[in-house]
């Protein structure tokens, strides 16, 4: 499998006109590779437009703000890990834009780790890189693609080496990094290995609504800092959570969220990894038209006090777009999908499967359809 630019690239340099740029993602999701694209370099090559503040030199650079004169773009990585980091890019944009361009990237929400300095509001683009989807690794997808994405998950390396011992030391680099480099250097935590122990704990959680109760008895810590451990994984894009959908049509449940990986591949359960694999390429779609365009995105899950549920449902600009069940088999149409169609008015149901049969139900507005077929006609990308 040969890499290419990734999603982002195009608008990334478009944007670049415009306003710096800021790209939050998981940590190895690609920014730095994508930094490096966008700057015309190749790896391993030296380029004083790039900096990184996990280099010590490069640190010093950054603090004396001496920005080389003849690069008309600058990337910075992980420059959110210093606090006065937002005081630099101030500066930097006000200075020199729009003659010279600035890229920030970091495996942390930037939008969220706001340390010191003046507001950047309107000095800046938010997007948002993700893994690897489907529609991504192969414009013309086939059903091998959707199991190397299964098995892998859609980082980079894992996913290109395809090797699964390769894949069982990355996982356990990754998350030693994340716990014990970003997360000390950017929030105070002293209970590393609970967390440690957290993290561990999650993935079979997924697929079911997240209950913070049995996790707080099972690390015997309170549940305020369970629910804090669990927002500080989100921040460093480590799992994402959904909420419920809720209107006065159906009595649906207010508070119960469920809890999904950036790296699915991490799930053990093969229905519950499927389930997580929707939901991160549904994300990146929602993301994807909330970056790029503008409209407002959310991915919610549906579910009444009665438990009947429908995996998700995506809303945009505050009406139902769709909503998506997942079945690894090719199975007739779940219930819950007619019941919530027809109280909630939603204009297209898909059944997405791991089969090949597709087939619908166009007069009740349900289709049951293979995931990689879905991927395209939706237009993930």
């Amino acid at each position: 499998m040969k890499t290419k630019s990734r999603y982002l690239f195009d608008i990334t340099k478009e944007f670049l006109k415009e306003k710096m740029v800021f790209i939050g993602g998981p940590r190895q999701v690609g920014k730095t590779t994508l930094s490096f694209d966008l700057l015309g370099m190749k790896k391993g090559e030296e380029n004083p437009a790039y900096l990184n503040w996990d280099i010590a030199s490069h640190r010093q650079t950054i603090m004396r703000e001496e920005f080389p004169a003849e690069c008309p773009l600058v990337a910075f990585d992980e420059i959110h890990k210093f606090v006065k980091w937002r005081d630099v890019m101030k500066g930097f944009y006000d200075r020199y834009y729009p003659k010279k361009q600035a890229l920030v990237t970091g495996s942390a929400r930037l939008d969220f780790y706001r340390k010191g300095g003046d507001s950047l509001v309107g000095r800046y683009h938010y997007l948002r890189l993700h893994p690897f989807s489907l529609c991504e690794m192969n414009s013309k997808p086939t059903r091998s693609d959707l199991d190397l994405l299964l098995k892998f998950g859609g980082f980079p390396e894992p996913l290109f080496k395809g090797s699964e011992r390769d894949w069982r030391l990355w996982q356990k680099g990754r998350i030693s990094k994340v716990l014990e480099e970003d997360l000390l250097s950017l929030e105070r935590v002293r209970e590393v290995s609970l967390l440690a122990l957290l993290m561990d704990a999650l993935p079979s959680k997924v697929g079911s609504p997240l209950s913070l109760q049995s996790l707080r008895e099972d690390l015997q810590v309170s549940h305020d800092s369970i629910r804090n451990w669990i927002k500080i994984f989100e921040n460093l894009y480590l799992c994402f959570r959904l909420a419920p959908f809720g209107m006065p049509s159906i009595r649906a449940v207010k508070k119960e969220q469920k809890l999904y990986f950036w790296d699915w591949s991490q799930v053990e359960s093969s229905g519950a990894r499927f389930e997580n694999c929707v939901a991160s390429h549904l994300l990146k779609y929602c993301h994807w038209l909330e970056d790029s365009e503008g409209h407002s995105m959310e991915l919610k899950y549906v579910r009444d006090t009665d438990k009947r549920e429908v995996d998700f449902v995506v809303v945009k600009n505050n009406k139902l777009l769709f909503a998506v069940e997942c079945k690894t088999g090719e199975k007739s149409v779940s219930p819950a999908l007619h019941y919530f169609r027809e109280r909630l008015k939603i204009p297209k149901c898909y059944q997405v499967h791991l089969g090949e049969k597709d087939y619908g139900e166009e007069e009740q507005g349900v289709r049951v359809i293979p995931f990689v077929k879905f991927c395209q006609e939706i237009g993930i990308p």
